[in-house]
């Protein structure tokens, strides 16, 4: 346990150090250091901003991942949000409920993982808030980033007889988990994908600049649940194929001794891939995006999800996607 007992930085002395490792951006006319940063507008672009809260024992455990690459997450899963709308990420806000038990070098060693994932995007943390917290650690960041006005590709927008795609592999990080929660050491690709995931931003400006995507969404909270949205707002259905799920070496060797570790590639959560429709049915083949796509289905006219084996038997996912008020998860 960290020793409470040494001294720690006053607020405003962790506010200063925070403000000289962040540094600035070109899109900035005032970051750190005043009530409120400020952005100015450019011609015919389009702000677009999304929250996210992080929740010790909720979302996280300490106990199963380093400070820094807990700080690496928290800013990869909030800039995942501007990918999946095909924008390019700006600014991130960071709020930090600390507990009494982390000390100034954990906070530090955080804060370094949240810069670090940061600059590798060409984000700049542009403000934020610090208080303590009586109970868990909470992180609470807000993300800004632009897109060409009207071009931000959004969940609506699918429309019958777009191929469904979906980038990477799926189910790595829900395998990871479930082996954590089971006492396990995962693989290392798959406590990788777990605890520092990577949101894929060079490919939704790709499919944004070339008009290739009609709706779009990062996969959170499960590919089912997700693409669930994408229906439920382009007022669609799909059918998917079993067999097209792709899936990484690790997962498969998994799943060679337990069948039933599909269910987590099609409800785990926790990719940040990107699923999306598109009428190109070909996209797959295209060699010159900055990242895999796997065609896995199509969107149908009647309503709902099915999924079929290669023979056409339909198959039925016994896991849902991931709900915070779902009192039976």
């Amino acid at each position: 346990m960290a020793n409470t007992d040494q001294k720690k930085l006053e607020e405003f002395e962790l506010i200063h150090w925070i403000q000289q490792q962040a540094g600035s951006g070109e899109h900035l006319s005032l970051g750190i250091g005043d009530d409120c940063s400020i952005q100015p507008q450019k011609a015919e672009r389009d702000l677009l901003t999304s929250v996210d809260l992080l929740i010790e024992d909720i979302h996280f455990k300490r106990q199963w991942t380093n400070m820094f690459d807990l700080g690496r997450k928290s800013a990869a899963v909030n800039i995942s949000d501007i990918a999946a709308m095909g924008g390019t990420p700006l600014s991130l806000f960071l709020g930090i409920g600390r507990p009494r038990t982390i000390s100034d070098s954990e906070i530090k060693e955080f804060l370094s993982g949240f810069l670090t994932e940061a600059k590798t995007y060409g984000v700049v943390l542009t403000g934020g808030d610090s208080c303590a917290s009586p109970g868990p650690l909470m992180i609470s960041v807000t993300v800004q980033g632009e897109a060409a006005s009207g071009e931000a590709i959004c969940r609506q927008g699918a429309s019958y007889g777009d191929a469904i795609y979906v980038s990477g592999s799926l189910g790595d990080s829900a395998l990871a988990l479930h082996q954590l929660q089971q006492g396990q050491q995962p693989d290392p690709f798959l406590n990788q994908r777990f605890h520092t995931p990577a949101p894929q931003v060079p490919l939704g400006q790709e499919l944004a600049k070339r008009h290739l995507a009609t709706a779009m969404l990062d996969v959170s909270d499960g590919l089912l649940a997700d693409l669930g949205h994408i229906l439920d707002a382009s007022e669609v259905g799909a059918e998917l194929n079993l067999s097209e799920i792709p899936l990484s070496t690790p997962f498969k060797k998994a799943l060679a001794s337990d069948a039933t570790l599909i269910d987590f590639a099609l409800a785990g959560g926790e990719d940040y891939e990107l699923v999306f429709t598109s009428p190109l049915k070909d996209l797959d083949q295209l060699i010159n995006l900055p990242h895999v796509v796997t065609r896995i289905g199509s969107i149908s006219q009647k309503s709902g999800l099915r999924i079929r084996h290669s023979n056409g038997d339909l198959y039925h996912c016994q896991r849902g996607g991931f709900d915070h008020f779902n009192r039976q998860r």
